[in-house]
Order: structure tokens, then C-alpha cells, then sequence
């Protein structure tokens, strides 16, 4: 007996999302006509987080790099801003790209250390070598040393609209630029290869990837995407410090979105970011506290719901907005379905 099949690639879910997304798209791409400015940099720091998270899930949901020092490229990319756009006057939009490549650039050499750690040794490790970037730039007296400094002056030909518009158009084109990216790479033989390295680097080895060049390129393409936020976040900002920029706090805030929203996910982070920004939101006038909040939070996702909410969810319902795995389904059923 002949039993036809066919390989599913989308779902109705992922059609659905398709359509609201595109209204999402014309939604955010006309806010500086029509939001105030608080709204402007509200979404203008959720984009960013959003993006921060993405990539960072991409490392270790999908690439198993579990990073605790993804911060020392988000001052990479701050701290080129100051040298080239404020010391040496050059476009401090154009800035964000060299940063983003210095970022990248720097990682290279870092991953030949930290690659030969692993599990938890790495994980501290990256945060070792993020403090060593902290004091460099803490002693780097042109750069403004530990007390920091203002880049105020690198925009200051720019109008305050087109300031805020440019900033809220280049976080919406990073943010959402970072889901339809991780999506169209996990979609590829590259990302058929990460996930293969994330459940086993000696099975991924005797199917002939490249565990060592796999593994730095991910890491070099999530500093690089780093470099670029952080040149972005300053730029808002318009002033940094080593404090700021290298702080562990960005690692921190990062690890609660992906790890409540949903680790392994395209749209755990997406959860993850709109509950954290809620959260803050809702809970900032009671001082710390909702720090502490965060992280029962947090506790009570990992012990209650693996794979976080979002995995819950779509263990539950089969629910894909961005799937990424290829279905087989015997062309009758396909046809039943639909």
C-alpha cells in the first residue's frame, strides 16, 4: 500500500501570526507620528530588550551556550560611540555599525578562551571576562574613566523628532529584525546543526558538524548583535559609564525574560519581554521589591512549568506561531485538516 505524504513546514497558527504581524509592523513603523514620547522610549527600550533576548535565546536555547557575560559587548558597542562618534566626530548612526563589527571582532579571540571551558565553568567564565572589559574601560581616562561621560554633543545638530524617530525606527528594525532573523536561521542547515549541537556536541561530531566553528560563529554573530544594541541604548541615553554599560544586570534581566517567557522558543522572549516590562511597570513605586518579585517569579516558573510559559503553552495546545521543525503528514489527513 502507497501512503503519500507531505512535509509541513507551517501551521494555522503561523498563517494567522503572519497576518498579525504585518499589522504589527504598521503599527510601530507610524508610532512617531502619533505616540508621545514617553511611549516612544518606552518601546524604544522594550525593542532593545527584545532583541538582546532573542539573541541571547538563540545562543542558549538553540546553541547551548549558557552566557553570563553577554554585557562586555553591549559596552563594546557603547564605548565605540564615544571614541568614534564623540572623540573623533564621526556619524554616530553610522557608529552603531562599527561597534557592532568591533564587537564581533573582539569576540573572535575571546571564544578561543572560553570555549575551552564548559557548562558552569563557561557560564562564569564569560562573566569574568565581561568584568575584565569593565575595568579596562573604568581605567581608560579618555573614554571618561569610571566616573563616565556625556556623548550629548554627538547629536546635538540633530532635531528632537527626528532624534526620537530615528532612535524608535532603528529599535524597531533591531527588534523585529531579530525575530524574522533568528526564525529564517533556525529554519536552515545551520539551524538543523545548532540544535543538534545543543542536545549532544559528540552525536552532532559523528554527523560530521563542525562542533568548535558552529559554536564560534553563533558566538561572534550574538557579540556583534550585542555591539549593535549597545551602541543603540547609549545613543538614547547620551550618556555612559563602566557601571552601565558592563553590568551584570543586562545578563540578569535578560536570563528572567528568556527563562519565564520560554527557553528555546521564538516566542519566549516575546512573552518574556512584555511580562518583564508589566512587571516594572505595575510594581516600580514599591521600590526593590519587585526585584524580589522577579525572582520568585522566576523560581516558580522553572520548578512549575519546564520550557517556561510559552513551552507550557505550546506542549499543551501544539500551538507555532514561528515553527521551525518540518512536519511529516500523510497527504489524506493534510486534507481532512484542511
Amino acid at each position: 500500500m502507497r501512503l503519500d505524504v507531505v512535509i509541513e513546514t507551517a501551521t494555522r497558527a503561523s498563517r494567522t501570526g503572519a497576518v498579525v504581524a504585518i499589522g504589527v509592523i504598521a503599527a510601530v513603523a507610524s508610532m512617531p507620528w502619533w505616540a508621545g514620547s514617553g511611549t516612544m522610549r518606552t518601546g524604544v527600550e522594550l525593542l532593545y530588550y527584545l532583541a538582546l533576548a532573542q539573541v541571547w535565546n538563540l545562543m542558549a536555547g538553540y546553541g547551548g551556550l549558557i552566557s553570563f557575560g553577554q554585557q562586555a559587548f553591549i559596552g563594546i558597542g557603547g564605548y565605540a560611540l564615544v571614541l568614534f562618534a564623540y572623540r573623533l566626530g564621526l556619524d554616530p548612526y553610522l557608529t552603531l555599525a562599527i561597534g557592532s563589527a568591533l564587537a564581533g571582532l573582539f569576540a573572535w579571540p575571546m571564544s578561543k578562551l572560553l570555549f575551552r571551558l564548559h557548562g558552569a565553568y563557561f557560564a562564569v567564565g564569560t562573566w569574568i571576562v565581561a568584568e575584565c572589559w569593565r575595568l579596562v574601560f573604568a581605567n581608560w581616562s579618555w573614554l571618561g574613566g569610571g566616573s563616565g561621560i556625556s556623548i550629548t554633543a554627538t547629536v546635538r545638530g540633530i532635531e528632537p523628532w527626528w532624534r526620537e524617530a530615528l532612535a524608535f525606527w532603528l529599535a524597531a528594525l533591531i527588534g523585529l529584525g531579530s525575530i524574522a532573523g533568528v526564525y529564517l536561521l533556525l529554519r536552515s542547515r545551520f539551524g538543523l546543526a545548532l540544535m543538534a549541537l545543543r542536545d549532544s556536541e559528540v552525536a552532532s561530531e559523528s554527523i560530521g558538524i563542525s562542533v568548535t566553528q558552529l559554536k564560534t560563529w553563533v558566538y561572534v554573530v550574538a557579540a556583534a548583535a550585542f555591539g549593535l544594541v549597545g551602541g543603540l541604548i547609549f545613543l538614547t541615553k547620551l550618556r555612559i559609564s563602566p557601571d552601565s554599560a558592563v553590568s551584570i544586570n543586562w545578563s540578569v534581566t535578560i536570563v528572567f525574560i528568556v527563562v519565564v517567557g520560554g527557553i528555546g522558543t521564538i516566542e519566549g522572549p516575546i512573552i518574556g519581554v512584555v511580562l518583564y516590562f508589566l512587571l516594572r511597570e505595575y510594581l516600580a513605586d514599591y521600590g526593590a521589591i519587585y526585584m524580589i518579585v522577579f525572582g520568585l517569579l522566576a523560581i516558580t516558573v522553572m520548578l512549575t512549568l519546564k520550557g517556561g510559559i510559552w513551552g507550557t503553552v505550546q506542549r499543551r495546545f501544539d500551538l507555532h506561531f514561528f515553527p521551525v521543525q518540518r512536519r511529516l503528514r500523510s497527504s489524506q489527513q493534510t486534507l481532512n485538516s484542511t
